[in-house]
């Protein structure tokens, strides 16, 4: 589970490219491919250059359908993705307040390991790897899991969205965290001995700064005093709607 390295957006320009051109080339019939390669043997003749070889005349069938289909140049794509990646890390473009917690609190340096766990994740996940963070879905259930990782793959954002179906417990202490976002039900069905375990691992796994944010925390477990008893040492505070909590958030502070 290690960090893939960042594509460039020349790079994601390049790709997007070649995949529009291969799936127009994929949707004609043999006769028409056939008549491409005759119109780039003809724009080709008056080159001067040493040998018309196969891959000179595929690159210039490429240029042929670049223009047919009349992509975008490199600098025109770069403004709209930019423009797209700002809106996606807007917390309003995922439904969450621009003051929320999980705006607010959960701020890791870019490349970030976050793991999120929990029913209702989608939104918490694509988020966080708008941001550029390495997002790590954890949970029991696959349909939680998988409905995280359709969602990631709706946003353009699955290279930095990976799931997995495994208990909390199970988490690789190789890996280490800057982040934890889960909900109440990211627990369920666990004896408070095996909460613990789950806490003490996470924590053992987060670097000095690092966040764990518990959200949507109402009456379920584990309780407010559980979640206090768990974090002593870090920096904890809570949010309220009236009288019922509402967020839970412990930073580590440095060794």
């Amino acid at each position: 589970m290690t960090n893939r390295p960042q594509r460039s957006l020349r790079h994601e320009y390049e790709l997007y490219v070649e995949d529009e051109i291969e799936a127009y080339k994929e949707s004609l019939p043999r006769r028409t491919i056939l008549k491409l390669g005759d119109e780039a043997v003809g724009a080709l003749r008056d080159e001067p250059q040493l040998a018309l070889t196969e891959l000179v005349v595929w690159e210039e069938v490429d240029r042929i359908i670049f223009k047919r289909l009349r992509l975008v140049s490199y600098e025109t794509w770069r403004r709209k993705r930019l423009k797209d990646q700002r809106e996606r890390q807007r917390p309003e473009h995922w439904g969450f307040a621009p003051d929320c917690a999980l705006a607010r609190e959960v701020r890791p340096p870019a490349e970030s390991n976050v793991l999120v766990s929990g029913d209702d994740s989608e939104a918490v996940a694509c988020y966080l790897a708008a941001h550029g963070y390495e997002v790590f879905a954890v949970g029991n259930e696959r349909s939680t899991i998988q409905r995280i990782v359709n969602a990631a793959e709706e946003a353009g954002l699955i290279d930095r969205v990976h799931g997995y179906i495994a208990d909390l417990r199970e988490w690789s202490r190789e890996v280490k965290l800057s982040a934890v976002v889960c909900s109440p039900s990211a627990f369920s069905g666990l004896s408070k001995e095996e909460r613990q375990e789950v806490f003490d691992l996470l924590k053992e796994v987060t670097r000095d700064g690092g966040v764990h944010l518990v959200s949507s925390l109402g009456d379920s477990e584990p309780a407010m005093a559980e979640l206090s008893a768990q974090y002593h040492g870090w920096q904890v505070s809570v949010e309220h709607h009236g009288s019922v909590p509402t967020s839970f958030v412990a930073r580590k502070g440095a060794a």
